[in-house]
């Protein structure tokens, strides 16, 4: 049993704005319950549960993050218990988003490198259709604290050269593992990372230099910064024809024009500041032809995706488009 037995046409050639792959995130369930039971090691009638509800509005796709369950660590039992759960529902798993287990995080290097290619053979296990990571750090203590993690300081790539150069040594060996298996790599936009910016974000991936190695161009991970932030035209604009795999959300954002303040929310993406209209438009101008994942913070994170789906699939195009 994989997600691949679900009914997904993954033919990009054939998609349109009915049948384009689009997941939902599962911020919306807790990674550890009440009783301090982790969502990984949950009874079957949890996952049922989580997989009811997102049936119930309307999603067929969810990716895996592994800050809910890891595939790297499932057995092959409890994955094949998932699935099959999953699938009762008709929900499929395309993917799996490996966070905050950077390969250059201090001390952890090594570890963090063979547990992302434990995850990759997990997601080929699972018949998974994108494998997606980043650089990105736990999270600082005072991030902890906040009531939103990205208005405090949270940990910084350096600015060196050797480290930067391992970076890139570590995510070419993980793209080459990926290229293997038939998956791609995406990385995700993140900030203060070596992907943190557009010009270091594509600097980035063309060293990698590997055709299965994109970007996945979450921008509203930038715009929610309490700082002055690069214009969100210009980033998609450098980023989108490097995209293999694509994060989701929006926020209102209002800030000084000295840019002595600046301030942020999470909101639907029709409301936010990026203007979804003209990204999908330009991505598929790109080139862009993959999987689409609805991620929200914040109150009903289920329900705003399942909004935020109906408004993506009014944007995306009636007709298959040509694939490259």
């Amino acid at each position: 049993m994989n997600s691949r037995t679900n009914d997904q046409n993954w033919d990009a050639a054939t998609w349109t704005a009915d049948t384009w792959p689009i997941a939902t995130c599962l911020h919306g369930f807790a990674p550890v319950d009440k009783q301090g039971t982790a969502l990984h090691d949950a009874a079957p009638e949890v996952w049922d549960d989580m997989f009811a509800q997102i049936e119930d509005v309307g999603f067929t796709l969810a990716e895996m993050a592994d800050s809910h369950i890891r595939p790297a660590d499932l057995s092959p039992s409890r994955r094949d218990e998932l699935l099959s759960i999953a699938a009762s529902h008709g929900v499929g798993v395309p993917s799996v988003h490996l966070q905050r287990r950077s390969v250059i995080q201090p001390g952890h290097e090594d570890e963090n490198l063979a547990y992302a290619h434990a995850t990759i053979d997990g997601a080929a296990a699972w018949g998974m259709q994108v494998f997606s990571t980043g650089l990105h750090q736990p999270f600082s203590d005072a991030q902890r604290r906040a009531l939103w993690f990205w208005t405090a300081k949270g940990p910084q790539d350096p600015d060196n050269a050797d480290v930067w150069n391992h970076a890139v040594k570590s995510i070419r060996e993980l793209g080459k593992h990926a290229s293997d298996v038939g998956l791609p790599l995406a990385l995700e936009m993140y900030e203060d990372t070596y992907l943190g910016t557009a010009e270091s974000a594509v600097r980035f991936v063309e060293a990698v230099g590997l055709d299965n190695v994109g970007l996945n161009p979450d921008v509203a991970n930038l715009i929610r910064l309490h700082r002055p932030v690069e214009n969100w035209r210009d980033v998609f604009a450098a980023t989108l024809p490097y995209a293999n795999y694509l994060h989701v959300k929006n926020y209102s954002r209002d800030e000084a024009g000295d840019g002595s303040w600046a301030t942020s929310v999470p909101t639907n993406m029709e409301d936010g500041l990026i203007n979804y209209r003209q990204v999908f438009r330009e991505a598929m101008d790109a080139g862009f032809r993959g999987i689409i994942m609805t991620e929200q913070y914040g109150g009903d994170s289920l329900g705003v995706c399942a909004t935020n789906q109906g408004y993506i699939r009014g944007l995306l195009p009636k007709a298959p488009l040509p694939v490259a």
